[in-house]
């Protein structure tokens, strides 16, 4: 059994032992992770598709290494600014002292990493946190044992145990993890997992960052041009098997185009997988009682009056589901595979209160011209990111905070926040001479008369 309490402390006295990682070290550190990351890049996506069953090499690189290097290489870019103090105002009765905010390492930081992009969700925010000047335990997914293994490979071979740590386990394990007194806890998953984890966390008040999920909506506006629109949803619902937090979970569609819509993402995704769920660059199910599930979610769904069309044509095919109700599974969950239900609506105002009827999304989709209905959609609606006429591209903005809301999400990372949830902020005021303190010591006299009468009138 991996012994986590010693990990933990053997970090964290080497945290104390240490002054803070400065600027060479950390982007030091840094180069040598994304350099690391290149040079290993076929045997992390052989890796991948071993434990997906079917995942292109392709789709690993483009999707999950790719924008790993570049998140690392987007915090060396930008550490210096990062971790510069910053000067902030002080009120004129405490002149002539000055405030700063000094940005230092909170310690050790616990990672807790999913399956469906085992890389990117994991290393980004290692680097993160390697940014900040911490030291770091991760613990990858279970479901993907090779990956878990390449990485901890990886790792090991770039730092010492006392700065980072792959840990390997199941659900025992992790609850485990979630419990240990780290410094700062960064976990990606689902609601249900996240909200087990954010209570383990409160026992040691671990402050937390959680990175969640949820039924992410792309609304057609009236105006919209429905081939573009479906060429990109289209994407964004079924690359990596549609097993992408962020992506499209249902599509609002104004009532006189459904059918137009329907057709139109038919003809789409058959364009990227003309081989139907056969196709060598489709990405299986995780797992088959993942697969089950969404077969499943589909079944139930049309056993209760919606209507199957499919996308593609296989065995368990994705498919857009037209006529669902509140009442089915399908519109109950997180889908986190390629079904697409569709549902009508007849003005933008129905389609905002909608929305505004579930719990706030992790990512909104919106396609049409710079009109009013965009501008409602984005005043009225509430998630933790938005594209404008594409998919997921908001998360591979570097400098963009990515992080949900509510249920979907606690706290972000990436850009200045993502170094900041990792950092603390400590507020230093230093006091200079000669200065008026003395004014607000007792014993009070006329100049505290003087004093308050001028604050308080």
């Amino acid at each position: 059994m991996t012994d986590l309490n010693q990990i933990l402390e053997t970090q964290r006295t080497a945290f104390l032992a240490a002054p803070p990682p400065d600027l060479a070290t950390r982007r030091a550190d840094l180069s040598r992770l994304a350099k690391a990351v290149k040079a290993k890049a076929d045997v992390l996506a052989k890796a991948a598709n071993e434990d997906f069953g079917r995942r292109a090499p392709s789709e690993t690189k483009l999707l999950d290494l790719v924008p790993t290097i570049n998140a690392i290489e987007y915090l060396d870019s930008n550490l210096r600014r990062f971790m510069a103090p910053e000067r902030r105002s002080t009120h004129f009765a405490l002149w002539p002292g000055k405030s700063r905010l000094h940005y230092q390492p909170k310690g050790v930081v616990g990672i807790i990493s999913p399956w469906n992009y085992p890389y990117l969700l994991a290393l980004a925010p290692l680097a993160t946190a390697l940014a900040a000047g911490n030291r770091v335990m991760l613990k990858p997914s279970e479901f993907t044992p090779a990956c878990s293994a390449a990485m901890r490979e990886l790792l090991d071979e770039l730092f010492r145990p006392d700065q980072v740590s792959v840990v390997e386990g199941g659900p025992e394990l992790g609850a485990e993890f979630s419990a240990l007194p780290f410094d700062h806890l960064f976990f990606t998953g689902g609601t249900e997992v996240g909200r087990k984890v954010m209570q383990a966390a409160a026992a040691n008040l671990t402050p937390v960052t959680l990175e969640l999920g949820g039924k992410s909506p792309a609304i057609i506006a009236p105006e919209a041009d429905v081939a573009e629109a479906t060429a990109s949803i289209a994407f964004g619902k079924l690359v990596n098997g549609g097993q992408t937090c962020i992506a499209p979970d249902y599509a609002l569609v104004p009532r006189d185009k459904l059918d137009a819509f329907c057709e139109a993402m038919q003809a789409e995704a058959r364009k990227l997988y003309p081989s139907g769920t056969a196709d060598e660059i489709f990405t299986l199910p995780i797992h088959d009682r993942h697969a089950a599930r969404l077969a499943k979610l589909a079944d139930d769904a049309v056993a209760q009056g919606a209507r199957r069309l499919p996308l593609l044509d296989g065995e368990n095919a994705p498919a857009m589901l037209t006529g669902v109700t509140d009442e089915m599974p399908i519109m109950q969950e997180e889908i986190f595979g390629p079904h697409l239900p569709v549902i009508p609506y007849d003005t933008i105002e129905d389609a905002i209160a909608y929305i505004n009827a579930r719990p706030r999304p992790l990512a909104l989709y919106h396609f049409g011209p710079d009109d009013d209905a965009r501008e409602a959609v984005l005043t009225r609606t509430t998630s933790g990111g938005v594209t404008v006429n594409d998919t997921l591209l908001h998360v591979a903005v570097d400098d963009l905070p990515f992080g949900g809301i509510g249920p979907s999400g606690l706290g972000s990372y990436h850009g200045p926040e993502g170094f900041k949830s990792m950092s603390h902020a400590k507020s230093v005021f230093t006091q200079r001479k000669p200065n008026g303190s003395h004014l607000i010591r007792p014993p009070y006299g006329k100049w505290t008369k003087r004093i308050l009468k001028h604050f308080l009138g």
